[in-house]
């Protein structure tokens, strides 16, 4: 189907599983959900907003850089979505950082204690941590105890592959049970059907947003279900060596793993409107309905407040094609 932007100019739509629309094309914007707020990224900007207790919206916005653009190399396929996950994991972490500042009350003297950046370097190193050990340490591990029985390197793959794409499904419907993270997921549908909302170039209106997917063929949940997938294959020409290098390859082929997933996911949002490619990234549409819900109109407001803060200083349509291969993956 197709409907008019807030310049008269017709946008092509697509109907999500949701039975809600999306745009049928990319824009070089992305986010993260985070506490009380969104954060929004442009190719020269990003910005998070939070809606702090007393109810007002917080904006804060600083510039960016890209990495990309300081080597050509950083450029390249594959190179470039490790980049793009290094910024948005600097970036992510930053914004979580301030959304969970603005969230602290003041003392009696009217002072904020603040999250030291030491407490959040621990944060970030164990979250890591943790992501590696359960969905690459832990699949080959387990395997690694019976592969004599599998008998053959194919099988050992095959099952490893299973076993971390199961824990990695597991872990998402774990977390997608808990109420604390409830108004998170909610953040995050609102960042996803505002982001349409503009792809779509319709106005940036709660009452706009609202009728937009809460899912997204670029979101971050599809990423990593690509990474757990690809996994499979890209790990199975190593064969079936000596446990602790197994474990090893496991670990420095993450960037590998994300670099040839970031290619993926950006190509399937440039063409998102063929129809077996929505049979490709159904998978991961799926999971988002784990990992977003239906926002309140307030929330929306939030993510609104976050992206109009970035058009203000940019408008990514009218940057150069160079500068447009920044597309960020949509959190």
């Amino acid at each position: 189907m197709s409907t008019h932007g807030s310049e008269g100019t017709a946008v092509d739509r697509t109907r999500m599983p949701d039975g809600m629309p999306v745009a049928s094309r990319d824009a070089p914007v992305g986010g993260q959900a985070v506490l009380e707020g969104v954060m929004m990224r442009g190719v020269s900007t990003w910005a998070v907003a939070v809606r702090k207790p007393e109810g007002e919206i917080e904006v804060t916005s600083e510039p960016l850089v890209s990495w990309a653009k300081r080597h050509r190399i950083l450029r390249l396929p594959v190179v470039r979505g490790v980049v793009a996950l290094g910024e948005s994991l600097k970036i992510g972490f930053r914004a979580l950082a301030i959304s969970a500042n603005a969230q602290l009350e003041e003392d009696d003297e009217g002072q904020k204690q603040e999250i030291g950046g030491w407490m959040w370097g621990v944060t970030i190193a164990l979250s890591m941590a943790l992501a590696i050990g359960l969905f690459f340490v832990v699949p080959v591990g387990a395997t690694s105890l019976f592969k004599d029985e599998l008998g053959s390197a194919f099988l050992f793959w095959l099952v490893e592959g299973i076993l971390r794409t199961a824990i990695f499904i597991g872990y998402i419907v774990a977390i997608s049970r808990l109420p604390d993270l409830r108004r998170v997921f909610e953040y995050h549908g609102a960042e996803h059907k505002t982001i349409s909302c503009y792809e779509a170039g319709d106005r940036l209106l709660p009452a706009r947003a609202e009728i937009y997917s809460r899912l997204h063929p670029r979101c971050g949940t599809s990423f990593l279900l690509i990474v757990m997938v690809l996994a499979i294959f890209v790990f199975a020409p190593i064969g079936l060596p000596e446990w602790y290098w197994l474990v090893l390859s496991r670990i420095l082929g993450i960037p590998l793993l994300a670099g040839l997933s970031y290619e993926v996911i950006k190509w399937a949002g440039r063409n998102r409107g063929k129809r077996w490619v929505w049979a490709l990234i159904w998978p991961g549409l799926m999971l988002q309905n784990l990992t977003t819900r239906e926002p309140h109109r307030d929330q929306l407001a939030v993510a609104i407040a976050a992206l109009e803060a970035v058009l203000a200083v940019e408008s990514p349509p009218d940057e150069s094609a160079r500068d447009a291969d920044a597309i960020e993956i949509v959190a």
